[in-house]
């Protein structure tokens, strides 16, 4: 029968019709609502009960975790060949890619800006994505987007056969907005995070100076005082605005948002305006847990969801004291990230009264209690050493600070155990895991010139 005849005969006999097209409708419904609870997890440790993790190698990470890139921080054409190769024989990546389904979170974008908590917001997205079983939207090339160069549609892995869109981006990029919305559906949900200035200039100097070269050239001039303060004394001395390699060396949360980071020009003000345009939610590290909440509602995620340890931290005495004197000078080298800053402080806490302070402040209390809980059933060991960690929870260790990471408990099951690795799996070697379960492959190594 063809379609134009069906078409007729539930034209004349459209009572039948309608009675056949709800009864399908409603058997859709059992059958949609019986895989929904198959696949759902009820408890939080439940949630990776598909794919359990074997045994603390049985993420499907391509490699050895010892062999990162040496310098996340540089010009991507310079980088060397550090990607992890090989792969875990057991996972198999089509046999994941098949059983693929939409997540049930709006598409999302999320700015990964430097220092500023943004490691602990990816791995939450990156669980999330896990899950559901999101498309991520991937670099072409190792694990940012051609940085420090502004985000180009060109810079992203192309979408797994099958697939019409990607779900999820949140690897680190230079902001460039119409660029990305080649990339991402017209419904996406944008998000980043900013940090209070003083202490995001202090962390990314601390971070970065053997590879931000005006913070390399005060390290060498340094002798009896901190680099940092050295610096600060006459940074122009040191700082070269047409070098690529010093985009992070002024106003570094206004060069990853895309902004002219060097001086103040006419068109801010609508720069910030398109900004707070842009971004649905523009979260604070300094209010963290807040900043969750308002996250979780928009993506519509549980509070076992937003649960999480906060990751890339470094050792306390790779951290500088900021005294007085020191304060004024971070604050008037960077006076456009204390203006980007205190903008967007505002715009939060006029959401923040939008979602209504008192339920604001139940549900905050409500997330810590969760994740507090979390926390100990995962977590054996906070603050662990480089060297007392194995190496696929080793965070990337930068050359000039110490980076912290976490023992997981041993006595945990299977399903226990995949969810709290994952909960402190750091940044590369997640990246690494997600992008071998997407493509089948490891990620691909810059070429070299």
């Amino acid at each position: 029968m063809t379609l134009h005849l069906l078409a007729t005969q539930l034209w004349r006999y459209r009572v039948a019709g309608l009675m056949v097209t709800l009864g399908v409708t409603f058997l859709l419904v059992l059958i949609g609502s019986h895989l929904l609870q198959q696949s759902s997890p009820h408890v939080w440790h439940k949630g990776w009960s598909k794919q359990p993790v074997e045994n603390r190698e049985g993420l499907a990470y391509g490699g050895n975790a010892n062999h990162r890139p040496n310098k996340p921080y540089q010009d991507h054409k310079r980088r060397s060949n550090t990607q992890p190769s090989g792969a875990q024989d057991h996972m198999d990546a089509n046999i994941y890619n098949i059983l693929r389904k939409r997540t049930r979170s709006p598409p999302v974008v999320f700015l990964k800006t430097h220092k500023t908590g943004s490691s602990t917001v990816q791995n939450l997205l990156f669980r999330m994505g896990e899950k559901n079983r999101a498309t991520f939207a991937f670099p072409h090339y190792t694990y940012q987007f051609g940085y420090p160069d502004k985000f180009r549609a060109e810079f992203v892995d192309e979408l797994p056969d099958g697939y019409s869109q990607y779900d999820i981006l949140c690897s680190h990029m230079r902001l460039d907005v119409v660029q990305l919305k080649q990339v991402m559906p017209p419904n996406a949900i944008y998000i980043t995070i900013l940090r209070e200035p003083l202490q995001t200039f202090e962390s990314v100097f601390s971070y970065y100076t053997t590879t931000v070269p005006a913070f390399t050239l005060a390290k060498q001039t340094a002798e009896h005082k901190s680099a940092l303060s050295v610096f600060l004394e006459s940074p122009d001395s040191f700082w070269d605005p047409n070098e690529p390699g010093n985009g992070l060396g002024k106003n570094p949360m206004s060069f990853d948002l895309g902004l002219n980071s060097q001086q103040w020009i006419s068109s801010w003000p609508a720069d910030l305006t398109l900004l707070e345009e842009t971004f649905q939610l523009v979260m604070i590290a300094e209010h963290f847990d807040e900043s969750l909440v308002l996250l979780g509602a928009l993506l519509n995620l549980k509070l076992e969801e937003l649960a999480y340890v906060r990751l890339n931290t470094r050792s306390p005495q790779d951290v500088t004291p900021l005294d007085d004197i020191t304060k004024a000078r971070i604050r008037a080298w960077n006076s456009l990230d204390v203006l980007l800053y205190d903008y967007f402080l505002q715009v939060f806490w006029e959401k923040a009264e939008q979602y209504g302070l008192e339920r604001l402040n139940r549900e905050v209390a409500l997330l810590r209690a969760s994740t507090d809980t979390i926390r100990q059933k995962c977590v054996a060991r906070n603050g662990v050493p480089p060297g007392e960690l194995e190496d696929l929870v080793r965070p990337w260790q930068s050359d000039s600070v110490t980076i912290l990471g976490y023992q997981v408990q041993g006595n945990l099951t299977k399903q226990e155990q995949g969810f709290c690795i994952r909960l402190v799996l750091p940044e590369i070697q997640y990246h690494a895991h997600l992008y071998f379960q997407q493509y089948g492959r490891d990620m691909r190594a810059l070429p070299t010139e």
